[in-house]
């Protein structure tokens, strides 16, 4: 039997590698699924519905990014692959579509880093690496920004003076990918779907985006991922002026700062250690019990918010792994919110890695993208 024709899609994360085979047609059927997580802590390999093998310790990004090369390029895998797709989280204001990775757009993305320095540089390596072993494979990159960039002078400034704005300083938004899979669902229900929707992507990083007829008008977080809704590790909306007390009063450095805004805060900050929310539920503690009310209540209000820029709310759509998989999470938020007129909720599990393979397929299939044949 002849090999068939694949798209590979690559989402590297802060603490994982997601990776799906897809086959090359328009309904992208799923080849392989597979994920390595807990890198830096405990990592694990986990294919399709196979039990998790337990990796080295000592498995880094890097490290992680070639074991998954490995099962995806093994002799005795049925497909070919004709391109990769990889999720880039910041694409600034200068991309707005999927483009093909070369060494100069690799260059540009690496200004953003510092925008986003838990994801972009892990995004980026995976390019590299598989550049190194399939240096003819088109490799498109597709931006976790880009379903925000239409937004407005309002929704997308800081109120800064010019040169700071002229610098960049704006509010990307973020989540786009997860956004886009889910504006494209309810766009096929019978008259186009709801038509004031807001999105929760309710996960380790949690952000909110309002939604009129599928297209964003806004988005909780801003010009980082650090912004908005509180998560597992990382802040969410804080007074600036805390930064500075920290910087000035609390002895802190501005990497440490950085460490403790991205990594220590959240959830974890709040409950004293545990980042998970299926552990913050299962647990007895007050501290828990605080991260989840805060959680709750923050999340509510931001709704509320998001429903401002869009003149109510016809249907809330709950996705993500708290999103999807806590109950309890979204009954509570959804109790607060019971003061408003009727709407409707859902839950969509979120695909981002499926949104990542048709941008690919339809990009390489395009005439005048250099690139193998499909």
């Amino acid at each position: 039997m002849s090999a068939v024709p694949a798209v590979v899609v690559l989402n590297v994360g802060s603490s994982s590698v997601k990776f799906r085979v897809l086959g090359a047609e328009t309904a992208l059927p799923v080849l392989l699924d597979g994920r390595v997580t807990g890198i830096g802590s405990r990592p694990e390999l986990k294919l399709d519905d196979q039990k998790p093998r337990a990796l080295d310790e000592s498995t880094d990004q890097t490290a992680a990014i070639e074991l998954v090369l490995d099962q995806v390029q093994s002799e005795d895998r049925r497909w070919r692959l004709v391109a990769a797709g990889h999720r880039i989280v910041h694409g600034g204001e200068e991309f707005r579509q999927p483009v093909r990775l070369d060494a100069g757009c690799l260059e540009r993305l690496e200004r953003y880093t510092p925008l986003a320095p838990l994801h972009q540089r892990h995004n980026l390596a995976a390019v590299r690496v598989l550049a190194g072993r399939e240096p003819d494979l088109p490799q498109v990159g597709c931006f976790d920004t880009a379903f925000h960039a239409d937004h407005d002078a309002v929704t997308h400034s800081y109120a800064l003076p010019d040169q700071l704005r002229a610098a960049g300083i704006r509010r990307y938004g973020f989540h786009g990918l997860s956004y886009e899979w889910i504006a494209q669902l309810l766009a096929r229900e019978p008259g186009g779907g709801p038509r004031r929707v807001v999105a929760a992507h309710l996960g380790n990083g949690a952000s909110l985006c309002a939604m009129q007829r599928g297209q964003s008008v806004d988005t909780t977080m801003g010009m980082t991922a650090l912004e908005g809704l509180p998560m597992g590790t990382r802040c969410g909306a804080l007074d600036p002026g805390a930064v500075i007390y920290m910087l000035r009063n609390c002895g802190l450095s501005v990497d440490e700062a950085e460490q403790v805004l991205h990594d220590e805060s959240g959830l974890k900050g709040l409950s004293g250690g545990v980042s998970e929310m299926s552990a913050l539920l299962a647990s007895d503690s007050s501290r828990a019990e605080l991260a989840v009310r805060y959680f709750v209540l923050r999340t509510a209000q931001k709704i509320a918010e998001m429903m401002v820029s869009i003149g109510g709310m016809d249907c809330l759509v709950f996705t993500g792994g708290i999103g999807e998989h806590a109950g309890p999470v979204r009954e509570r938020i959804v109790e607060r919110l019971a003061f408003l007129p009727d709407f409707d909720v859902r839950v969509i599990p979120a695909d981002e890695e499926r949104m990542i393979a048709a941008h690919t397929l339809r990009f390489v299939q395009t005439a005048g993208n250099r690139g193998r044949a499909i």
